[in-house]
């Protein structure tokens, strides 16, 4: 099929990848403009974008997806159908029926369950041990379409966000272009969602990211390991911010009762406690410098443990 493909993303752009080493062509894709980034704020071009223009496929950036000369550029384009990934922004109603297969989305999540932007986070957050992804058909309701297909994958502990994403991007391009496969034989149907069992991921913020060290062991681990690496998990230690990496099994019982918060060095090993007992400290990465062990980072001070807060 001729497709124009939609997303912004890592996780977009290898289910491009996917696409591109389908038989179905694409013709251009659609993604966010350029935005500037890191401590230089260079404007950059999203991973979608780059490996467009990697591959030379032309590359539509509109700020609004509103705008008259957008979509008489998509209607020249003339796409059988146009694959959604992690794009960034609602698609209007007028353009929905531009393709004659209309817009699939790929959603990292077994919809109704996690609707909305961060699917992924909230399931690690909630303590899932089931995810997957889900192709359905683009309407103008959040998430609300009827589904093309499924495919589940299993939420490991010691998961972060972002391993799960990596392996979602796969299997689920591969599902992506098996939608497609079935739409252009014309040997699927989009069957409608359930009305029960919905649930809901809006995005997470940087201070939706802060650890709560008052939160039982489980809650921080969830918290830390869901929001791993985007927004990032991260604590304040006198006054500093801090970014925490995954935490690890206290495996001293003895210490278990350090107060919320409080660092203790045990046998080699950087503890933290929580509500209910003490983690270990694996990774940090204090402002303005490389991710380190804790153990680096504890020897680099000369002043007492500090408290997280």
């Amino acid at each position: 099929m001729r497709c124009v493909f939609a997303g912004t993303p890592a996780v977009a752009a290898v289910a491009l990848q996917v696409i591109l080493d389908s038989p179905h062509e694409v013709v251009a894709v659609i993604t966010r403009p350029d935005s500037r980034a890191g401590r230089g704020q260079n404007l950059t071009s999203s991973e979608v974008a780059a490996l467009a223009h990697e591959v030379g496929i032309p590359v539509l950036s509109p700020t609004d997806l509103r705008d008259a000369d957008f979509e008489m550029r998509l209607r020249a384009l003339e796409p059988d159908c146009c694959p959604v990934v992690a794009y960034g922004a609602l698609v209007p109603a007028e353009l929905l029926a531009v393709p004659k297969h209309g817009w699939v989305n790929l959603h990292f999540s077994l919809l109704p369950a996690w609707r909305g932007a961060a699917p992924v986070q909230w399931a690690l957050l909630t303590g899932d041990v089931m995810t997957g992804a889900t192709t359905f058909r683009l309407e103008t309701g959040l998430d609300t379409g009827p589904v093309y297909g499924t495919v589940t994958e299993e939420i490991l502990p010691s998961d972060t966000a972002g391993a799960v994403l990596g392996r979602l991007a796969g299997v689920g391009g591969q599902l992506l272009v098996s939608t497609l496969d079935g739409l252009a034989s014309r040997s699927i149907e989009a069957v409608p969602q359930r009305n029960f069992d919905i649930s809901y991921a809006p995005k997470l913020t940087a201070e939706d990211a802060r650890i709560r060290w008052t939160d039982p062991w489980i809650g921080v681990d969830r918290h830390i390991r869901a929001t791993t690496p985007n927004p990032g998990p991260w604590t304040l230690a006198g006054g500093e911010r801090i970014k925490i990496g995954p935490l690890s099994v206290n495996q001293n019982v003895s210490d278990s009762d350090l107060p919320p918060g409080q660092l203790a060095v045990v046998n080699g090993a950087v503890l933290v406690g929580t509500a209910t007992s003490s983690a270990q400290l694996n990774l940090v990465q204090p402002a303005g410098k490389k991710l380190m062990h804790a153990g680096d980072w504890v020897r680099g001070l000369r002043a007492q443990l500090p408290r997280f807060e």
